[in-house]
């Protein structure tokens, strides 16, 4: 059985969530559930469940007051609660699982399937990256300088600068980072392109989103072809030649 325990200040949003979690996994007990900070950080002590879903904003309290008062974080963590578009930025940097209020049976489904495939407890949280995360929301326009990248195995934290470029690779993406083997990341390249676009990145192309910091030399043509700082040559979209040239304040 997978152990699940729920933190969440308000009883419908706990009885929801067990409802739908024993409904649609067998495998999975609701082992307890918490109204509070202290009642969640005993619960979990005691029950030491597989996964908790933790809601951040709690009345006058946080779940980041949960995880401080944690020694270790041994248990996959979903997020659950209503956030902005920049609280999900900053969980997407950190490789961190949430679902937004109201909860959608189908993401329920795909963020606890996801977790088994990672063996449940193979991708567990550092103390370090919940105070990265809570800083992150803490800063929301601030310019995030590493991103926790998440594989099928678990999670690899990596230099935003050193990404050249990330390229689709069906619902997977592909990372080229410099003087490192390509990576596969559980993300699509749509999500990518929303977290780095913000952060000198440009969609070259439907499947390449390229760090134009990277961007070496390009070369007429119906759009065009970038060439990267590892050599690799990127077709430029003719649609978005313009925008590309204006990001360069080029004029051909």
């Amino acid at each position: 059985m997978i152990k699940v325990f729920i933190v969440d200040d308000e009883f419908q949003g706990r009885a929801f969530l067990h409802s739908m979690l024993t409904r649609l996994f067998p495998e999975i007990e609701v082992v307890g559930m918490a109204s509070t900070v202290n009642e969640g950080i005993e619960g979990i002590k005691k029950y030491q469940p597989d996964i908790v879903f933790l809601d951040i904003q709690m009345k006058g309290e946080t779940g980041f007051d949960l995880l401080d008062g944690l020694t270790t974080i041994d248990f996959s963590l979903v997020i659950t609660s209503a956030f902005d578009r920049f609280a999900i930025k900053a969980f997407r940097f950190n490789a961190i699982d949430y679902l937004l209020k109201p909860i959608i049976e189908d993401e329920l489904v795909m963020a606890v399937e996801k977790i088994k495939r990672q063996s449940l407890k193979n991708q567990h949280l550092s103390k370090h990256q919940v105070e990265q995360l809570y800083r992150d929301m803490r800063n929301p326009q601030k310019p995030h300088d590493k991103i926790a990248i998440p594989t099928l195995e678990g999670f690899i934290v990596t230099r935003v600068d050193d990404i050249v470029y990330c390229h689709a690779n069906g619902n997977y993406t592909e990372f080229c980072l410099c003087d490192k083997k390509p990576m596969l990341s559980s993300y699509t390249l749509k999500q990518y392109d929303e977290m780095l676009t913000p952060q000198s990145f440009f969609r070259a192309h439907r499947s390449y989103l390229v760090n134009m910091t990277h961007v070496k030399e390009y070369r007429r043509s119906e759009g065009g072809t970038i060439t990267m700082s590892n050599g690799h040559q990127i077709e430029l979209s003719r649609t978005h030649k313009d925008e590309f040239m204006r990001l360069l304040n080029v004029t051909l």
